[in-house]
Formats: C-alpha cells, sequence, structure tokens
C-alpha cells in the first residue's frame, strides 16, 4: 500500500491504492508505514522526503465498507478496536511524523479524514489545484482517532480546525491556501515537479544541521523557551565541529556554493 522510490537523496512515497482512493488503515499498513520508515531514517544519504498518493487522489481517509462491515481494523470489541488503531492507524501517521528528514505532502487529489490528517503529519504541503480537503470523521459518527485533534489546530489554528471538524465541510485548494494549510497551490500536472524542486532546494543542505533542526522545530511548538534555547545552544556546539559547517564558511569566504557532504 505504500512504495518508496529513492532519486539520489531524495526518497518518494506513494500511497498505492488508486482503485481505493489510498484507503488507509487495512491490517499490515500500520507496519508497512514504519517499515518504510525505518528504512529512510537509515539511509544517510537522503535528505528530504515527498509522499503522494496513487491515481486521482492522496487519500480518502479509512475504508468506509469495512467499517459497515466491521471488519480488518474496525473487528471486534470496543477494546480490540482501540488496539487496531494502536497498531494500525497510529503506527501510520506516528511513522510519519517522526521521519527525521524534511517531508513534503504532494496533495494530488481528496484529502479527506484520515488523509487530511496523514498530509498533515509532513513538514510542507503543497496541492494540486484540484485537490479537497475535509475533516469528516463527524459525519460517520466517529471522532479523529488519528491524532488530528492534537496536530490540526497547530497547523491552520483552533477556530479552522473546530470549522473543519465541527462542520465536515470540504474546503477547495484555494481555501486551503488561504488557511494555511498548504503552502503553494500548482496545476496538477505541475505538482510533482514543484516538489521535486523544493526537495533538491532542501537536499542540497547539510543533512546532520538539517535533521537537528527539523528537531528543533518540533520541540519548538512543545517545550518551553528556555529549553529549545538549551537544546540549541547543545545542539549547535556539535554542529560547530562538523565538516559541513567548515565548507559552509569557506564556501561564503570563497564566495561559491557550497558541497555538503554529511561530515
Amino acid at each position: 500500500m505504500i512504495t518508496l522510490e529513492k532519486k539520489g537523496p531524495i526518497a518518494i512515497l506513494t500511497l498505492n491504492r488508486p482503485d481505493a482512493m489510498n484507503a488507509l488503515g487495512e491490517p499490515g499498513d500500520g507496519q508497512a508505514v514504519k517499515d518504510v520508515c525505518d528504512q529512510i531514517n537509515a539511509d544517510k544519504s537522503l535528505r528530504c522526503a515527498i509522499l503522494t498518493g496513487a491515481g486521482k487522489g492522496f487519500s480518502a481517509g479509512g475504508n468506509v465498507k469495512a467499517m459497515r462491515d466491521r471488519v480488518g481494523s474496525f473487528a471486534g470489541s470496543p477494546a480490540e478496536v482501540r488496539d487496531n488503531y494502536k497498531n494500525g492507524v497510529h503506527m501510520i501517521v506516528r511513522a510519519l511524523y517522526n521521519l527525521e528528514i524534511p517531508l513534503i505532502a504532494a496533495v494530488n487529489g481528496a484529502a479527506v479524514g484520515l488523509g487530511c490528517d496523514v498530509a498533515c503529519m509532513a513538514d510542507i504541503r503543497i496541492s494540486s489545484d484540484n485537490a479537497r480537503y475535509g475533516v469528516t470523521f463527524l459525519k460517520v459518527g466517529l471522532i479523529p482517532g488519528d491524532g488530528g485533534a492534537w496536530l490540526l489546530p497547530r497547523v491552520i489554528g483552533m477556530s479552522r480546525a473546530c470549522e473543519l471538524l465541527f462542520t465536515g465541510n470540504l474546503i477547495d485548494a484555494k481555501t486551503a491556501l488561504e488557511w494555511g494549510l498548504v503552502s503553494k497551490v500548482v496545476p496538477g500536472d505541475q505538482l510533482m515537479g514543484e516538489a521535486m524542486a523544493l526537495a533538491e532546494s532542501i537536499a542540497k543542505q547539510p543533512p546532520h544541521s538539517l535533521r537537528v533542526a527539523k528537531q528543533l522545530l518540533r520541540h519548538g511548538t512543545q517545550a518551553t523557551y528556555d529549553t529549545v534555547m538549551e537544546m540549541s545552544a547543545a545542539a549547535q556546539g556539535l554542529m560547530h565541529h562538523t565538516k559541513d559547517h567548515e565548507e559552509g564558511v569557506a564556501a561564503i569566504l570563497e564566495k561559491r556554493e557550497p558541497v555538503f557532504k554529511g561530515e
């Protein structure tokens, strides 16, 4: 249900269940996404990742037919369904959120329910102009079971998050851009080109510093100011002793582009 392609320092992840609009949450999905993300984290040659969907949609979220039939991840007692979420859907979103390299979501179509929250796990979102976004859990009598209640207000603010969740309405790409849900909207045929160009720009940065910088930004949304200041000082001490730091300084003084090697 997910594929990994490597193009130099860039990893391309594709949700690959196009016949079901890339619905997520089937048994085994969590482990599949975790395995791919673990592979990326362990590969120090990778510096940026792109997440997109196969076919016409990004992800339609959970499988509604499986919900109706109470099969797969939705089978069993309340306690069993809870465990299914923790060992399935939660593994998906945790793995994506914990990627050490920057993650760009190239949203090529509908991103609804779990699909919208998965897009929000990315650090940067670029949208096709025909994409639609919705937080539609209440429309099927559910709540955000995937961490969206924690993440969405941090992405678009509490008022907008409440509006999306409480109404279940879909918004178009233009509105998503106005609300800050995505940072750019492009024609569909240009989406992956734009995502690759952005990824290539990110991939030029020193990889050790890049991974640490991402972690500092994540901690900065939760930790106190003093804690982040202490973490920053400690991390900076390490970065000053990398060869990439020496290369960056030399490149500025020599008026040339730096070549960072992850050393």
